[in-house]
């Protein structure tokens, strides 16, 4: 059995079951990396394993308020960690920075575009964010989105909305019936557009519903947004191998990048973090910002560096990356240049540090308190 690069890879097992949630979004983006392993190991066999997890359970309170940093991960995990599944396909900004002991992410795919797109009501399909007129209610379950809305666009008001993409783009369709009069609890809004991820709308081939991008340089994304993880046992090392050829290198330092920012703030879904990467002719760049709820106080800076990638005379790819110890925010190295990943690693904590300096972790500890309040 051949590896993608030619690598002749010996894997005595025949059966994989593969972790995933049960939405449709999910089944998609593991089906996707099961038809991806089957054209490398035709010879293997890929079960399908589908898990409920407490964030698809819990769909009358906002993520925040939950306050669990694995609430769309946890029972995988535990299957995982129990042996009934072999690995698992997330949606990398789901996957909180820090795993369990003994799991790591296996594999970053190549990244979709990661940026926020705006789907609008159909009585307003033909407008945008800024034309909006003041007071239009705009759909989010994210903090993050909440706070850029309310700081670059204040004529808006921003309400959570929950779901799959399912349930958002139908209670978004539905909307014009609703009576405002009569809002009750369960985020039943007059939602004039909502926000979703790019990547999300792309992977359900809903693209057509997208009315506007939103540029990555007025609206920071999600930490791994548009990226999928496969989430595995660190001493598989099997699986190690058959995942080794679906990692994308540029998505791996990107969001290793990224992760370890995250991590060094020791933020979640209970505080407004964002994110930018780049990585263009050896040099990787991330622009990372907090803000507080209301979107008033914003604390951002940007950061680069130059990696050591393959063909530079620097530190050679690692000739047995299976059985390397180190791990960078959780990942496994593969064939990636170890002083790349440290590297990149570095760069997302320093950027973070210089953000704790100007009392970035002031501001997130006051979106908290705030959120803790209003349970």
């Amino acid at each position: 059995m051949m590896a993608g690069d030619g690598q002749r890879v010996n894997v005595q097992r025949d059966i994989f079951r593969v972790g995933s949630r049960k939405s449709e979004l999910a089944q998609i983006q593991t089906n996707y990396v099961i038809e991806c392993l089957k054209k490398l190991y035709p010879d293997k066999k890929f079960e399908k394993v589908l898990m409920s997890t407490k964030g698809d359970k819990v769909l009358n309170i906002s993520l925040p308020k939950i306050g669990e940093k694995a609430l769309f991960t946890q029972e995988l995990e535990l299957a995982l960690e129990n042996g009934r599944i072999d690995f698992v396909v997330h949606s990398l900004k789901d996957l909180p920075t820090s795993l369990p002991d003994g799991l790591a992410l296996g594999a970053i795919m190549k990244r979709e575009d990661p940026r926020d797109a705006v789907v609008m009501s159909k009585v307003n399909s033909t407008k945008t964010l800024k034309t909006l007129p003041k007071g239009s209610i705009i759909g989010t379950s994210s903090l993050r989105r909440s706070a850029q809305l309310s700081k670059n666009l204040p004529h808006l008001e921003v309400k959570s909305i929950r779901g799959n993409l399912n349930t958002r783009l139908k209670k978004l369709d539905e909307s014009d019936k609703i009576d405002n009069t009569k809002i009750v609890e369960n985020d039943e809004y007059n939602y004039s557009a909502i926000i979703l991820a790019v990547a999300g709308l792309n992977r359900m081939q809903w693209s057509d519903r997208i009315s506007e991008i939103l540029d990555s340089d007025d609206a920071l994304y999600a930490v791994g947004q548009g990226a999928l993880g496969i989430e595995c046992r660190e001493n598989d090392f099997d699986i190690l191998k058959i995942l080794e050829p679906l990692n994308d290198v540029e998505s791996t330092l990107r969001c290793i990048c990224e992760r370890s920012f995250l991590k060094k703030l020791g933020g979640g879904c209970s505080a407004p973090v964002g994110v930018s990467t780049t990585l263009e002719n050896k040099k990787l760049t991330i622009t990372g910002a907090v803000w507080s709820l209301n979107g008033d106080t914003m604390i951002k800076d940007t950061m680069d560096c130059k990696l050591y990638l393959r063909d530079d005379d620097g530190e050679p790819p690692q000739k047995c990356p299976y059985r390397e110890p180190r791990l960078y925010c959780s990942v496994v190295p593969g064939k990636v240049s170890g002083m790349s990943l440290l590297v990149a690693e570095n760069l997302g904590e320093d950027l973070a540090q210089s953000l704790i300096e100007k009392n970035a972790l002031e501001i997130m500890s006051k979106a908290r308190e705030t959120i803790l309040s209003t349970i």
